[in-house]
């Protein structure tokens, strides 16, 4: 009977022990497939060890590299008043033999110094035992440029300091300080002893959890009164992070409306005057001021921290960060006009008869979409036009091109067991795997790691650019199996994230070979996908928050280093009620690129004539842009700026601009406020500091809040005092435009204005300016070949 009590209390306490072993391991595991992974669990588990960044036991400034001590820690419940929490305490060691390991590790430390505003920091957690191939992320490997940092010993530490601000490292305790040229303060580690208050929060640490062994790392920065924090990817969340979890894990958020992200990028900027770039592909949670509102703490699923720094305004941080992980190049001019899709042209007669329907009501239009319907089976891509359906595919795209349509073609890389090519793919081992070499899904995932899948996908592609199809749609992406094992040996907690970059890279680089064009039309995004351009905002809801969700997304991505994005006019989801399509339609012709997309119809016939000619004259505006547009867009391309604006991009020192997330500059000179509601003709519009001209009425405001009312084009738009707008003829396609025929429009109370023109014979980005005297104008065209192009236009002459 004692045998029998003793067998079943074992089995009792080994059943418990199994239950906490699982738990530790489903912390940062996913409940649902392919739901974000929150990292954040990981850090307070009390299984786990971790190690709390002590003290710098050893450095050289000439090169920057040391060591740093880690103290051992785990996580204790703290009871007082009926309450409990947690926190982090000493602890001792617990392997055996304890001679042969380290309780407290020192493990290696650097500080490189990239330019006079990038420093980076590195840091590792244990042995490393092979070089990591070259990042995908980076454009190169960057050398550091110590020299332009002055080094000085300091009590107690190191202090390098650049003309645009201060680095200085502290001995006991450890610790990183970034100050600006003026000596404020940005932000500085966070150590157990900066602590100012009761709750015990996480300091800088790794974790090792007791399921595997596995670290992560918890870089933990301090955070200022009323800092806010931008960025992080195509985030549909509230604009400014401070006080939000966000998880950087490429997922289908099935919209707008979620904290889910089709485009995460491991990169934020502060208002502070800083930015951190975060060099990983694992899952990345960051905690801004979430748990602890003085701490930014980013919990990073490398093993190994690699985080670069940037110092200086918007402007100076993102064209540092694009410096690193490559500046978008600048599209065709083609991809400048409409595109017009829908959900989906089913055959070849769908494609003539809408491009012809465009051509007959003056519409102009550079694209023609076919979605998921091209193939025998819908949605089954097989990468073949059907032939039910499309007698001569290769005819249709020469015929449409020689009208001035381009054709865009949608696929993905997923291949479920029906299609033709499943076979063809897991027998040859293309796919992505699971532990025993099997398909992870139902659905074969093209491993994109492998060079023959590489080379069989660029197959299937290549073919269809060479029939004379202009652009691919890079979609989905964001499902590669998190569990599976790709052929580089990785799992998907390295390579999930990193699939969206591998995927827009294949097809970007294939197109320009083919065709020496840089386009694709992607959703998912990595850092470095902006090397891809271009991305579009994935699929909004047909409603009035889906319209500011989608702009909210796409200022965020442009604040990641994204120079090109779109969105669907009118939302994706559902038929769009008309009132919604005119509202949304401005926003669309004033982003970078302007595609009518979603379920049917979004062809402006089909809502009736008034609406059609009202979306005419919305579209002629776009193409009467088009010498701004493209010119805007060729000086974003060289300076990592994004064609969808934060204002306090522009305007930094401005503190009104931080604050604004439903209006956005198009390009430098332009301001477009949306209407969000239905019914509504006016709203408040809060304006930068300086003059501004309402473009539709000509009325002049000064800098600060106004009740605008809309024009014919509900929306309001406005442009900067003192700014050429450059315009000229509409024509029905890119093509036809004359580019030898330029209206530099000033828009200035004032006697002179400056711009810019990109001509796309030979795109080169030149400044252009005008000055009156009495009534002359007198143009400033240092560089033209042939300065007789342009005209000067004062803004009465074209005010609408």
């Amino acid at each position: 009977m004692l045998k029998n009590h003793f067998s079943i209390k074992t089995m009792v306490c080994l059943s418990f022990a199994l239950l906490l072993q699982m738990r530790g391991v489903a912390q940062s595991a996913q409940l649902l497939l392919n739901e974000p992974v929150d990292l954040s669990k990981d850090f307070k588990d009390y299984l786990n060890t971790y190690f709390l960044a002590d003290s710098l036991t050893q450095f050289d400034p000439q090169t920057g590299v040391g060591t740093v001590k880690w103290r051992r820690a785990r996580y204790t419940p703290a009871h007082a008043f009926n309450y409990t929490q947690h926190g982090l305490d000493p602890t001792k060691q617990n392997e055996f033999p304890a001679a042969e390991y380290a309780a407290d590790p020192i493990l290696p430390f650097s500080i490189e110094f990239v330019s006079a505003k990038t420093v980076r920091v590195k840091m590792n957690t244990g042995t490393i035992a092979q070089k990591p191939e070259s990042s995908l992320m980076l454009v190169n490997d960057p050398l550091s440029k110590i020299k332009d940092w002055q080094y000085t010993k300091t009590k107690n530490g190191h202090e390098y300091k650049s003309a645009f601000g201060t680095v200085t490292i502290t001995t006991s305790p450890w610790g990183i300080e970034f100050r600006d040229k003026n000596g404020n303060l940005l932000t500085k580690t966070y150590h157990s002893s900066d602590n100012k208050g009761f709750c015990r929060n996480m300091p800088f640490c790794f974790v090792r959890r007791a399921a595997d062994y596995s670290r992560s790392v918890g870089a933990v920065f301090e955070l200022s009164p009323d800092e806010k924090i931008y960025g992080c990817g195509e985030s549909f969340s509230a604009f400014n992070k401070y006080g939000q979890k966000v998880n950087l894990y490429t997922c289908d958020p099935n919209g707008v409306e979620t904290n889910g992200m089709y485009k995460p990028v491991p990169f934020f900027m502060s208002s502070r005057g800083y930015g951190m770039f975060m060099h990983t592909s694992t899952p990345i949670t960051c905690d801004f001021g979430n748990s602890y509102g003085a701490t930014n703490a980013l919990m990073i699923g490398d093993e190994s921290l690699d985080l670069f720094i940037f110092m200086g305004e918007p402007k100076d941080i993102l064209d540092e960060y694009t410096n690193l992980t490559g500046k978008a190049p600048m599209p065709p001019l083609w991809s400048f006009g409409l595109w017009m899709s829908r959900i989906t042209y089913f055959s070849e007669a769908d494609g003539r008869n809408v491009a012809a329907k465009l051509r007959a009501n003056n519409i102009p239009t550079d694209v023609l979409h076919f979605d998921t319907g091209w193939f025998e089976t819908d949605w089954q891509c097989d990468y073949e036009f059907a032939k039910s359906r499309f007698p001569d595919a290769q005819k249709m795209i020469s015929d449409l091109k020689r009208d001035g349509f381009r054709t865009c073609l949608w696929q993905l890389p997923y291949f479920v067991p029906k299609n033709k090519l499943f076979k063809e793919i897991t027998e040859g081992g293309l796919h992505v795997k699971n532990a025993k070499g099997n398909v992870p899904f139902e659905d074969a995932v093209l491993d994109f790691t492998n060079p023959k899948t590489v080379d069989w996908y660029r197959n299937k592609i290549g073919g269809l650019l060479k029939m004379g199809v202009s652009a691919i749609k890079v979609d989905f992406g964001e499902a590669a199996p998190y569990n599976g094992i790709y052929a580089n040996g990785r799992t998907g907690f390295y390579e999930h994230n990193l699939y969206p970059l591998r995927y827009n890279k294949i097809v970007s680089e294939l197109t320009k070979e083919i065709n020496n064009e840089h386009i694709i039309w992607a959703r998912s995004t990595w850092a470095g996908s902006q090397r891809y351009p271009l991305h579009w905002g994935g699929d909004a809801e047909s409603s009035n928050m889906g319209m500011q969700a989608e702009l909210r997304g796409g200022l965020s991505l442009g604040l990641s280093g994204f120079s090109f994005w779109s969105h669907d006019i009118g939302g994706f989801t559902k038929r769009t009620p008309e009132n919604l399509y005119r509202r949304w339609l401005p926003f669309g012709a004033l982003s970078s690129h302007t595609r009518c997309h979603g379920q049917p119809p979004k062809e402006p016939w089909d809502y009736g004539a008034e609406f059609q000619n009202y979306f005419r004259n919305v579209i002629d505006l776009r193409y009467k842009l088009m010498p701004y547009v493209y010119a805007q867009s060729k000086q974003a391309s060289e300076k990592g700026l994004p064609m969808v604006r934060a204002l306090f991009v522009e305007f930094p020192q401005d503190k009104g601009a931080w604050l604004i997330d439903n209006e956005y500059l198009f390009g430098s000179d332009i301001l477009v406020a949306p209407i969000f509601e239905e019914g509504k003709k006016q709203r408040e519009v809060y304006l930068p500091q300086g003059q501004w001209i309402d473009f539709q009425t000509g009325k002049s405001y000064s800098g600060g809040w106004h009740t605008i009312e809309a024009g014919g084009i509900e929306g309001i738009i406005m442009v900067r005092d003192g700014a050429i707008i450059p315009q000229m003829k509409v024509a029905q396609s890119t093509k036809d435009l004359d580019w030898t025929a330029i209206d530099l429009v000033a828009y200035t109370k004032n006697t002179e204005a400056k711009g810019w023109i990109c001509l796309p014979s030979d795109n080169v980005l030149r400044g252009v300016s005008v000055s009156k005297k009495g009534k002359v104008w007198t143009v400033n065209a240092a560089g033209f070949a042939n300065p007789a192009i342009f005209k000067v236009k004062n803004m009465d002459e074209t005010t609408r």
